[in-house]
């Protein structure tokens, strides 16, 4: 057995819990990487719900979805992720699948620019209210700048309080790495 990278460990485990047409969300869509993953993970019969402030980060990945076909398959939301219960179609509210945050900054872009804890523990309050049971939200948190670690905190202690019964939360990191590596935390509604 080989151990899993980060990135790869978090796609893995949204293809153990998405199927084709399904519904999912990528609450952080960057340069488009992961939308586009989910889109295809999706199928044409299932649907992407992606969020983010920055409108580089909405124009990377139009531009990515446009050069896989896939555009079809996706709605983007020029706004926070915090948004997710009101932006999401009421009549899906309960049948998301699964969800992923990269947490931190736009790679390339502004590094001023982040994700904030107070923001990202509010989406994954309303993903657990419309997330289908066994249903997973993966976070991967990038934490080698002073907000990043902010957030890192601050989210950790919210998801350990999560109650048992609701979800289960693991925790999958490298120990022996340098420089704040990122990790995951995964969180499976029960």
């Amino acid at each position: 057995m080989k151990l899993q990278r980060i990135l790869p460990f978090a796609k893995q485990l949204l293809e153990a819990s998405v199927n084709e047409g399904d519904y999912v969300i990528d609450a952080t869509i960057g340069n488009g990487h992961d939308t586009v993953f989910l889109a295809k993970l999706i199928g044409k019969s299932g649907h992407v719900y992606g969020y983010d402030i920055q409108e580089e980060a909405i124009a990377n990945t139009k531009e990515r979805l446009k050069v896989e076909c896939l555009e079809d398959r996706v709605t983007l939301f020029h706004q926070g992720h915090q948004h997710i219960f009101q932006t999401v179609p009421k009549e899906k509210h309960g049948e998301i699948a699964g969800a992923i945050f990269n947490l931190g900054y736009l790679p390339g872009g502004d590094k001023a620019v982040v994700t904030i804890a107070e923001t990202t523990i509010e989406a994954i309050e309303q993903l657990l209210a419309i997330l289908k049971p066994e249903g997973l939200i993966v976070l991967v948190i990038y934490h080698g700048h002073k907000e990043g670690q902010i957030e890192r905190d601050k989210v950790m202690n919210y998801v350990q309080t999560i109650d048992p019964s609701i979800a289960h939360v693991l925790k999958y990191q490298f120990i022996n790495k340098n420089n704040h590596p990122p990790f995951i935390i995964a969180i499976e509604k029960c």
